[in-house]
């Protein structure tokens, strides 16, 4: 066991007259008084009305507040966090300095936090709170838990709020950091602080820089002039994530396409591999089906097209195009290829180039999220150049059309608009052929849509060619028309995948610098020494945009301006940064070894540890940072660096929780109230928003409570700063405590699901727990504070009460270990209730009880396991087990008919007899009545079935 003993006096600040008593002697009758502090309130109902009442409305705050408390969790938690930390109770030894290796391990991580200036709101600890039962139970469980913590610092949101107000991005980082950090002390995780690392420490990113040397070793990692978002306000290289409508996610700004050399790492080079691994992975299908569609891996052909003009003369180039469906070849009417394409210029006529130019343009305005919008309206314009299909022998035109991306394929699709729904849409919009090639099975077909579906080929078949697949199916078409072109030159068969190289560098300061340089003579560029790790950040006063596409360390000119170690030439950095997500590749591994100065991760450690075991977070994540994350970490085992293939086990996504649920009503011109279903148009009618002490709520409905036919919108939305909506935690904890956080979060529903805050709803699991606490304690004497110890006795529980108490140990360990904590906590709150009704409560019974709310609540269980007389944190007890003789059912009800009609039921035990079960019937309330001043004549008992009473002649009353 590794639970630390707690010295006596108990250095805990507790009262002196509890200090000064032996554990042995706690339960005694002794009054503990507790100073109830005034807590800071969230809502204005207790704030003082005008200056000359402020004491007064202090003092009746005061008041109000301590009794609304349920229990004196404000001196509790802060006392228990204070123990936690002193003793590093949480703090998970190294391999050869006391980690027991033979014990299971359990590594449970929270996805890394960006540390931002507006720190923690309600939402943030749900997955928190998740992972820290699961870190609890397991450690009761006797695993070794690694449970840590730390931050993913760099990022343009920190820089961009250094460029508005002027202060270093490392202040407000490491302000941000404190701040977090405080907030997830408060509500008393069990994280490993020695553990904590932040990516923009000098000894982390030192070895991000070092993977970053091993991926260009291995060709992983290349430069390449690519069209990317450019931000020029923001003066960085955007994501396509980042980009939303044209312009950026964070403030706002327009973003365009230009091409720029960028830092790349080949990615591409380990599709298979990222998604033949995701079968064996314990994830969310829905997330594994993401990957597999951002992987996009489809089988296909690459098809040569001969650019010609008008009249079919040769242009001397080719276009290469990439198709999933080669089987309709036949049915191609028009190329299409992107606004980027290489061979763009070469293909436009003159009569065309101004119209040309003038919609590259403006498609370098889009996102390719923008671009690929099935919902957007297709748009294009003739190249003035054609191509000859080889399958037809046909002249067909190509145009340029921004649906189709640069990036992806070759660049250019050979369009089959009777077949493909954006196609065809363009088709329609530019009057283009259409040439149907594929019949359904059955022959019916809508004439105004695309048929997209297999089905027998038509109209496919060529003389000239000599290429025929009429009459035949998609598939068996297919691969013939792959013969076809293999063996005519025309192209050949093409596994493609939508996944792209990885962008990987920003133009921004707040990132980790690149290991390398360039010589001036040759701009050879010259990777730096692994010995020479870190190269670190200069500091810099200006880290503005430059205006011109430099990134801001060009700025740092003596940084910049440095000497090839081997040649001795002069050389300069570069100037660009590594992206966000570099640092939060590899963070996990990190966690196993944090303080090793001399390689990544111990390899010992590494394979104890890895994988990581449960792996908690957003869903929004579930494309990005996994995919990134799982690169890189084979690209690490394959160098033997690590010992498994998947980085992440088991993954689980929290839901969101939503602001408290917003009433709107609406008003017409003259302010008249309108019902929501009214079926008059709501469009000219102003929206006002009703407080909620002024709805009610009728059946399925919410209407005003001074007029119930007026009917409200009632709509919960996402927290933000915008809306006016965020809750901050702080608040909460100071009002009802961290441990009705914790639990009101775990309460509100499944895990996995999206839920609405309400203030009601925390105001109920307090309840739970000031119950549980007076149920222990005792009840709160006259002047505010406690009995020291407990009121349980050392009787031997009854039978009953160990059937309560199992069946609760059986029910709370099945829904931890399924993660559904909310059940859990009814389950607990089952207990209290039947525990209310005994007329004592064994301390054995009452200890395992605290054992099974400590994962919830731990602050509260802490102190009443201290109170029941142990002088030890219960962070290392053993959970208690449920055992089989007390968990089967020991009574039943049975139905009780009265000439053979049904008429109630009756609580019985299980071996009851026929005159047992007769006995408790006709002393039964509701029945006893169809006994009255009648006789029997034959009863019918079926054990554990049925018991049939037979009345004499004389009718039974109904």
């Amino acid at each position: 066991m590794m639970a630390l003993a707690l010295q006596w006096p108990l250095q805990l600040h507790l009262p002196l007259q509890l200090q000064a008593r032996p554990p042995a002697v706690t339960a005694g009758h002794h009054r503990r008084r507790h100073r109830l502090l005034p807590v800071r309130r969230s809502r204005p109902l207790l704030r003082a009305r005008c200056c000359a009442s402020a004491a007064a409305a202090a003092d009746t705050g005061k008041a109000q507040a301590a009794a609304r408390r349920a229990y004196p969790f404000d001196e509790i938690e802060p006392r228990w966090q204070r123990h936690w930390e002193e003793h590093r109770t949480f703090r998970t030894p190294d391999i050869g300095d006391g980690l027991d290796t033979s014990k299971p391990k359990c590594y449970i991580l929270d996805m890394f936090p960006y540390p931002s200036g507006a720190g923690l709101h309600v939402g943030h600890p749900l997955g928190y709170t998740a992972t820290d039962i699961l870190s609890r139970f397991k450690r009761m469980k006797g695993f070794n838990v690694l449970h840590p913590m730390g931050w993913d610092a760099f990022g343009l949101p920190a820089e961009q709020y250094a460029i508005e107000t002027g202060t270093h991005p490392k202040i407000t980082t490491e302000r941000n950091i404190g701040r977090f950090r405080t907030q997830l002390k408060s509500l008393g995780f069990s994280y490993d602080w020695d553990r904590e690392i932040s990516t923009t420490e000098p000894a982390y990113y030192k070895w991000t820089q070092w993977i970053f040397l091993q991926l260009l070793k291995r060709g992983l990692a290349y430069q390449a002039e690519v069209p990317v978002n450019w931000c020029p306000a923001l003066g960085t290289v955007l994501a396509n994530e980042e980009v939303v409508d044209g312009v950026s996610e964070r403030g706002g700004y327009p973003v365009i396409r230009k091409p720029m050399r960028q830092w790349m790492l080949r990615i591409t080079s380990y599709a298979d591999r990222l998604l033949e691994d995701l079968n064996d992975l314990d994830w969310p299908e829905s997330i594994k089906e993401m990957q597999r569609n951002w992987i996009g891996r489809s089988k296909g052909a690459e098809l040569v097209f001969s650019a010609v003009d008008q009249e079919g003369h040769d242009l001397g180039a080719t276009l290469l195009v990439y198709t999933t469906r080669p089987d309709t070849i036949f049915g191609a009417t028009y190329l299409v290829v992107a606004p980027e394409h290489v061979l763009l210029s070469s293909l436009t006529s003159e009569e065309q180039r101004e119209h040309v130019e003038e919609y590259r343009e403006l498609s370098a305005r889009k996102s390719e999220l923008e671009r690929t919008d099935l919902q957007k309206e297709k748009t294009g314009v003739f190249s003035g150049s054609y191509a000859k299909n080889p399958a037809t022998g046909e002249i067909i035109p190509i145009w340029v059309a921004d649906y189709v991306l640069g990036s992806y394929g070759t660049g250019a699709i050979m369009a089959v608009p009777a077949h493909d729904s954006r196609d065809h849409e363009f088709a329609v919009k530019y009057e283009l052929p259409i040439i149907k090639v594929v019949s359904p099975p059955n022959g019916n077909c809508d004439p105004v849509e695309a048929y997209e579906d297999d089905g027998v080929m038509i109209n496919s078949s060529s003389s000239s060619s000599g290429l025929n697949i009429n009459g035949m199916l998609s598939q068996d078409a297919a691969k013939k028309v792959i013969e076809w072109v293999e063996s005519n030159g025309f192209g050949k068969k093409k596994v493609n995948y939508k996944l792209r190289d990885w962008l990987f560098a920003r133009q921004r300061y707040w990132g980790e610098p690149f290991p390398v340089s360039y010589l001036d003579d040759t701009n050879e560029m010259v990777p730096l020494s692994e010995d020479e790790l870190p190269l670190t950040l200069p500091e810099l006063d200006d880290f503005t945009p430059t205006g011109t596409g430099e990134p801001p360390l060009t700025k740092a000119t003596n940084w910049v301006r440095t000497m090839d170690p081997l040649s001795g030439k002069p050389a300069r950095r570069e100037t660009s940064t590594m992206p966000q997500w570099a640092g939060s590749c590899w963070y996990y591994l990190r966690f196993m070894d944090p303080k090793n100065g001399s390689i990544l991760v111990d390899k010992a450690k590494e394979r104890y540890w890895g994988p990581v075991d449960i792996y908690v977070g957003g869903a929004e994540h579930s494309v990005l940072h996994l995919l990134y994350a799982r690169f890189w970490h084979k690209v690490l085992y394959d160098m033997g660096v690590v010992s498994t293939k998947e980085p992440f086990k088991c993954l689980i996504n929290q839901g969101l929780i939503l602001g408290e649920v917003e009433y709107t009503a609406y008003r017409d011109n003259e302010g008249r109230w309108v019902s929501a279903d009214s079926d008059s148009s709501l469009i000219d009618c102003y929206q006002e928003k009703v407080a909620a002490d002024k709805v009610t709520k009728v059946g399925d409905h919410y209407v005003l409570k001074d007029d119930p036919n007026i009917r409200l919108n009632a709509r919960a939305y996402k927290m933000s700063k915008s809306r006016g909506n965020v809750i901050n935690p702080d608040d909460v904890v100071s009002e009802y405590g961290a441990d009705s956080l914790r639990l009101y979060e775990m309460f509100m529903g499944p895990l996995r699901d999206s839920k609405t805050w309400s203030t009601g709803g925390i105001e109920g699991v307090h309840r739970f727990l000031g119950r549980t606490w007076r149920l222990t304690v005792g009840p709160q004497l006259p002047d505010g504070s406690y009995n020291d110890g407990t009121t349980t006795t050392e009787d031997e529980p009854t039978l009953d009460q160990l059937r309560v108490l199992h069946k609760c140990i059986a029910r709370v360990t099945e829904e931890i270990q399924e993660t559904r904590f909310n059940t859990a906590i009814s389950a607990m709150m089952e207990f209290v209730n039947a525990a209310y009704k005994w007329e004592t409560q064994p301390k054995t019974v009452i200890e395992s009880f605290v054992l099974l709310l400590s994962p919830f609540a731990p602050h509260l269980a802490e102190e009443l396991w201290f109170r029941l007389g142990h002088p030890q944190s219960l962070a290392y007890e053993q959970f208690p087990e449920a055992k089989s003789e007390y968990l089967e059912e020991s009574k039943l009800v049975l139905p009780v008919q009265i000439n053979g009609k049904t008429r109630g039921t009756i609580l019985v035990d299980k071996a009851c007899s026929e005159d047992d079960a007769f006995q408790v019937a006709a002393s039964d309330e509701k029945l006893s009545k169809y006994f009255d001043g009648k006789g029997i004549r034959k009863r019918i008992y079926v054990p554990g079935r049925i018991l049939n009473v037979i009345l004499d002649q004389q009718k039974a009353r109904t």
